[in-house]
């Protein structure tokens, strides 16, 4: 067992976990985060993306031991509070959901998409975020609403 201990959604946790506990894992059972899915246990599906330094990435292809130290941020730690986070507003409005089972994946890799081209000045449109989602795969929708919303949320943060 080795000791870990990180932030998660702005709190600090730690823990005892085998060497080779998933971060996925760490979140689900040891935090009960729930929002973070385990869809693939391949990194195929996107289900299971989170935010480590602020950077978009498959918590089932982490190690817990691997984020020890750093800030992680899952779904539920992006609303403020109350109020929902635009991506979570536009995802609701532009109906860019279905059984919701891959929306907190698809949610967090827009996320950090949008900071990524807000950052560096270029323009996210359709065919960008058509690419940018080629890591997280819904198996309900074609993707016409979710890339609505995502377009949606874009332009209310910048």
């Amino acid at each position: 067992m080795t000791s870990i201990s990180m932030s998660v959604n702005g709190k600090a946790v730690s823990g005892d976990v085998e060497d080779r506990t998933l971060l996925v894992q760490f979140i689900r059972e040891d935090l009960r985060l729930t929002g973070t899915h385990v869809g693939c246990d391949t990194s195929q599906c996107g289900a299971c993306v989170v935010h480590v330094d602020g950077k978009a990435v498959k918590s089932c292809t982490m190690l817990a031991v691997q984020a020890s130290g750093s800030e992680v941020t899952t779904i539920e730690g992006l609303a403020n509070g109350g109020d929902l986070h635009p991506l979570q507003t536009a995802f609701k409005e532009n109906h860019g959901l279905q059984c919701g089972f891959c929306t907190p994946g698809m949610i967090m890799s827009a996320a950090d998409m949008i900071a990524r081209y807000k950052a560096s000045g270029s323009k996210l449109d359709e065919k960008a975020i058509r690419e940018e989602l080629e890591g997280n795969i819904c198996r309900c929708t074609g993707y016409h609403n979710i890339v609505r919303s995502i377009e949606d949320a874009a332009a209310k943060m910048s």
